[in-house]
Parts: C-alpha cells; sequence; structure tokens
C-alpha cells in the first residue's frame, strides 16, 4: 500500500474479499496512495457507509467527490483516469471487446462460481455448493483452454481483465475446487502474482469444513 499523509483515494473493503482485492491490487500497481478502511459486515450495515453505498457491498472507491462502488467499474476508471500508459484499458477495438468479455466473466461466471462456492464453504449462506462448483469447473476448463499458448486473458500484456479475474480463481480451492486439472491457468496466475507490486490474494484462515 503507498502512504501519503492524506491521500484522496480511500478504498472501503475487507482483506478476504476478492472484489476488494482487485481493486487495492490495481491501486498498488499504479502507485497511488490510498487510504484502507476495513469495512466489517457491522460497518457495511451502517448508516454512513449505506450513504456511499446503499447496496451496503464492498468495495467503495472515494475519491475526492466521486464515490464509486462496484470492483469492476472502479477498475475501468482507475485505468482510464490514472494509467497513463493506456495499456491496462487498451483501447484499440479489438482487445477492448476482449478485456469487456472477460470482465463480464469475473463478475458472471467467476462470482457464481468459484466466489461463491469459496463463500458457501468459509461462511455458509443460501445457495448450492453442488451448482457453484459446476459453474466453476465449467469456467475453470475454458480459462485453461483459452489460455493455452497466451500468457493473459485480453491481450499480448496483462489488463484488467488478469486483475479482475485472478482473486476468486486463485482461492479457488478453498471452495473445493482444485486446480491441478487446469495447468494453463495455474501457469497465468504464477505470471498474475509475479507483477509487481501486485499482492496475492491473502488465504483464509477459516476452517472449511468437510
Amino acid at each position: 500500500m503507498s502512504i501519503s499523509a492524506d491521500p484522496a483515494i480511500t478504498l472501503y473493503g475487507t482483506p478476504l474479499s476478492g472484489h476488494a482485492h482487485r481493486v487495492e491490487a490495481f491501486l498498488n500497481i499504479l502507485g497511488l496512495p490510498y487510504r484502507y478502511v476495513e469495512a466489517n459486515a457491522e460497518v457495511r450495515r451502517s448508516e454512513s457507509f449505506l450513504a456511499l453505498n446503499p447496496f451496503g457491498q464492498i468495495p467503495v472507491l472515494v475519491d475526492g467527490d466521486l464515490v464509486l462502488p462496484d470492483s469492476v467499474a472502479i477498475l475501468v476508471y482507475l485505468a482510464d483516469r490514472y494509467d497513463g500508459s493506456g495499456l491496462w484499458n487498451p483501447k484499440v477495438p479489438e482487445e477492448a471487446a476482449q478485456v469487456q468479455r472477460w470482465l463480464s466473466i469475473a463478475a458472471g461466471d467467476l462470482r457464481f462460481g468459484p466466489a461463491l462456492a469459496r463463500i458457501l464453504t468459509l461462511w455458509g449462506g443460501a445457495g448450492s455448493l453442488t451448482d457453484a462448483q459446476r459453474v466453476a469447473e465449467r469456467v475453470l476448463r475454458f480459462m485453461d483452454s483459452h489460455l493455452d499458448g497466451r500468457y493473459w486473458l485480453a491481450a499480448v500484456r496483462p489488463t484488467i481483465a488478469d486483475i479482475a479475474c485472478y482473486a476468486y480463481v486463485a482461492r479457488a480451492p478453498e471452495g473445493r475446487i482444485p486446480l491441478d486439472p487446469y495447468p494453463a491457468v495455474r501457469r497465468w496466475l504464477e505470471r498474475v502474482e509475479a507483477i509487481p507490486a501486485l499482492p496475492p490474494m491473502p488465504q483464509s484462515a477459516i476452517p472449511q469444513t468437510a
């Protein structure tokens, strides 16, 4: 985390949230100073937090007068606002379309597959673990095939698509989804974790139920 006396950017999240990790990782990659506010369930029910995001969800980014929920929207904003190279969210039509495709996968299949399986395994809640694992296995098979012969998801270099998809794939085993059958995905995870300044997604210390 880049620290300054009074950073303009504040990120509300929790360490084990893959959605919040996406934003934290990208802030670090861009070298932007920010303040991190841990927003646990109690904080997210507070009036002050609900004023930032009426849905009570993390992450939320505050940048000056801008208040922006939703991890994918935040990644797009940060890339367009602060990445002078223009490489993290490319504007070449073919690459831009591929980035958008993988951002949609991050918000869809990854959310309802490995992310949901992890939530149900670690914390419980409504939903079918079997269904979530089935979705996860389908998307991981697709990712493995897509990454066979490729280094990155959307372009010849890393983009926000890779950042968006990383966390919940990396911690898929916490949802009882092994990564052994997906060698191309595992090599991609190693490349993502080698990106300078990117912090690995933390492993949960919460015991998994049998």
